[in-house]
């Protein structure tokens, strides 16, 4: 990797040498979390302006994580919440709201009369397709502006520093501990 320009000062020049003295392009610690987090947000607000015009104007990112949480195959109240990382309580209002709104139904669960499973409908399905479709677009205008040889080698830089335990849907639950 070489330097660039910007971060070159020259220090001085005796006898047609020139000393470099190379300016850390390294800012402090804490702004790496903040520009991580910068670059979610920017994909996570795009993805619902966009979401909003193709006809999901009340997803939240909230919603999303609920989402994927419920999966094609459907989970109950208590999974769900394990998958969040949060109370069968909490998970049970965030799936009352996406009921409200259409992307959930809850079916009784085959195996225990008493169950209820929570299912994603045809506009819950419907959202993830266009949430899928959207978040291809984007990273497609980052390995734009990035070049996209650049753009995969920072995921899989991020791939490496996430270690094992990759995606996960508890950001929700990890923001309000």
């Amino acid at each position: 990797m070489g330097i660039e320009p910007s971060s070159v000062k020259i220090d001085n020049m005796v006898d047609g040498t020139v000393n470099q003295v190379v300016e850390s392009a390294q800012g402090p610690g804490y702004e790496l979390p903040l520009l991580l987090f910068a670059g979610f947000r920017a994909l996570v607000d795009a993805l619902h302006r966009q979401l909003a015009e193709e006809g999901h104007p009340d997803v939240r990112p909230a919603h999303g994580f609920a989402m994927q949480a419920i999966g094609t195959a459907g989970a109950s109240a208590s999974e769900i919440g394990r998958r969040l990382g949060v109370s069968k309580q909490a998970a049970g209002k965030t799936v009352d709201r996406l009921e409200q709104l259409g992307y959930v139904r809850r079916e009784a669960d085959p195996s225990d009369a008493r169950a209820k499973t929570v299912v994603l409908t045809d506009r819950g399905l419907d959202c993830l397709r266009r949430s899928a479709a959207i978040f291809d677009e984007l990273r497609g205008r980052w390995g734009r502006t990035l070049g996209s040889e650049r753009l995969r080698q920072l995921e899989a830089d991020l791939r490496t520093v996430a270690g094992a335990e990759g995606f996960r849907l508890d950001a929700q639950a990890w923001f309000d501990r």
